[in-house]
């Protein structure tokens, strides 16, 4: 029998748990009906959090401040803003994920982060349209065209476009939010096409004004990423792409704060003349899709 403070005895079959033991017994937990998938998942997270636990010797009142700062970033998202989005974007969590998902697809477009700021149902558009109609800024023309992986074209694919203004701001965080500015649907036709007309985006900062801009703010991390237009194609019979396109001689193109650039995404903005008008920037690209 175990001696108890007070003078009391505890049996010797009770369990006293220590950091020896608690991690196997908590391992143990783990009923022999669940799902085998979300077994080795969290077999795996809770080895790796308790390994982390000790490794780094965790204070109790530096776990407070964790809980205090998870709770920090469930109040600061809305229906505009997810933190938790942002939390895996700047720890490149978002874009292992995505390495890992696509590997193997050497032949087709390379992928990257969707971000916080793609909405559903946006403007549906037509090939010449401008998604930015009366908006100031350099005009920049888009010519892109979706392909399979031979570079046949692909008739019908759904592609949605959208980008910041060339101050960095998103139209959900211009005025009341609730206008659909620089963004847009097409669909392609015989020839793959889309063409359309907007400004040139610009850099930005992801929101740094919360929790998760403390922590950037605490690694010395800037919270920059490089100019860039999104793109989500669909095709029936293809698997999804979600995707940008970056602007070459950025400033941040390498120190990207979700990690999201690549080389093959890189593109060099022409200058060219439109007919009666000024100079213009031109991005062209070949996208091409993966069979599903």
């Amino acid at each position: 029998m175990a001696p108890m403070p007070g003078g009391d005895v505890m049996p010797d079959n009770h369990v006293s748990y220590s950091q020896d033991n608690l991690s196997r017994a908590v391992l143990d937990r783990i009923g022999p009906e669940t799902d085998p998938r979300l077994a080795e998942i969290m077999r795996s997270l809770l080895s790796h959090a308790h390994a982390f636990v000790q490794e780094v010797r965790l204070k109790p009142e530096e776990w407070e401040r964790a809980i205090a700062f998870l709770v920090e970033m469930g109040r600061f998202c809305d229906d505009k803003r997810n933190e938790w989005i942002m939390l895996s974007d700047v720890t490149g969590v978002t874009m292992l994920v995505d390495a890992i998902a696509h590997a193997g697809h050497a032949d087709v477009t390379e992928t990257t982060v969707l971000g916080p700021f793609h909405r559903e149902n946006p403007p549906l558009l037509k090939n010449g349209d401008n998604l930015s109609p009366d908006m100031a800024g350099e005009t920049l023309e888009l010519r892109v065209t979706v392909a399979d992986a031979g570079g046949r074209p692909i008739e019908g694919a759904q592609v949605d476009i959208w980008h910041a203004d060339g101050a960095g701001g998103y139209d959900s965080q211009i005025g009341d939010g609730e206008q659909h500015l620089m963004r847009g649907r097409f669909t392609t036709g015989a020839d793959g096409l889309v063409q359309c007309w907007t400004i040139n985006p610009s850099s930005y900062p992801v929101p740094h004004d919360g929790p998760m801009g403390r922590v950037l703010a605490s690694m010395g991390r800037s919270p920059m990423r490089p100019a860039h237009v999104h793109f989500w194609l669909k095709a029936p019979g293809y698997r999804d792409l979600v995707t940008h396109l970056f602007a070459d001689g950025d400033a941040h193109l390498h120190d990207d704060a979700v990690f999201g650039v690549k080389a093959s995404l890189v593109c060099d903005l022409q200058a060219r003349r439109r007919a009666g008008q000024s100079d213009h920037l031109v991005m062209e690209y070949e996208f091409r899709l993966p069979r599903a």
